[in-house]
């Protein structure tokens, strides 16, 4: 049955960013789904762990540095015994006046957004090498990575290299059967755009320009990453996917 090339049934999943928003939405389609997931996060992921009960596993790290990403494969693979997903979802933003940004802002953020995502991803990748499995990997990008944007360069430079790279892990990987792609969210309801929402001016315009009229939120994630996380994509590389309201259709 086509329906059955959707579910993650015995699928073991690793999401970064999972205490809040989109990771933790993504967490939740994933459990309802039928997998295990692996939560990544720098605060424990306790409201997410309620929501999704005994095939939840939180494993506390700060991807600011390289030198957790042995803890979150080796916590992983002690619980659940292999990996088939990765979801990069953890990131920052530093909003500034680029005349204006400073070293310390662009570093934090392409640490976090790319030089982490970049090794973390190879090291599961050797994984899913081991297992000769295949393996799913989901990038999260954004409108960014399409567009130019305002006050966040370190962000823009971070996320239009997301997109990059996806394309180049996916050429390179997928005569192994792993799957690189990505997923580009509009503007969504999270912490992230807190401050935007707030702000009357900002939030009007943005809402202008979004055909569906409203601010994303999780729940509209949760299809896109199912589907790329699933055998429905298997011969789906390289792609980055924009769940955005038809924002970049405007």
């Amino acid at each position: 049955m086509i329906l059955d090339k959707f579910g993650l049934k015995d699928k073991v999943a690793i999401v970064t960013g999972s205490n809040t928003g989109l990771g933790q939405g993504i967490c939740r389609a994933y459990v309802e789904a039928g997998a295990k997931v692996v939560g990544v996060s720098r605060r424990p992921s306790d409201e997410t762990a309620a929501q999704c009960g005994k095939n939840f596993h939180n494993v506390i790290a700060d991807l600011f540095s390289l030198d957790v990403i042995p803890t979150v494969i080796g916590e992983t693979l002690e619980k659940f015994g292999r990996i088939d997903v990765l979801v990069n979802n953890a990131g920052i933003i530093k909003r500034q006046e680029s005349i204006e940004f400073s070293e310390e802002d662009w570093d934090s953020v392409l640490n976090v957004n790319l030089k982490t995502v970049f090794f973390l991803t190879q090291a599961v990748a050797k994984q899913f090498i081991k297992q000769n499995s295949g393996g799913k990997v989901i990038n999260i990008a954004s409108m960014l990575s399409y567009q130019g944007g305002i006050r966040a360069p370190s962000y823009t430079a971070s996320k239009s290299a997301i997109k990059g790279v996806t394309m180049t892990l996916a050429n390179e990987w997928a005569k192994y059967g792993i799957n690189v792609n990505g997923i580009a969210p509009g503007y969504m309801a999270t912490n992230n755009t807190q401050n935007l929402r707030q702000d009357e001016e900002r939030s009007s315009d943005i809402l202008a320009r979004i055909p569906a009229g409203r601010w994303g939120t999780p729940e509209d994630l949760q299809g896109a990453a199912v589907f790329l996380a699933s055998s429905a994509s298997d011969y789906v590389n390289g792609f980055t996917l924009a769940v955005d309201g038809g924002w970049l259709g405007r």
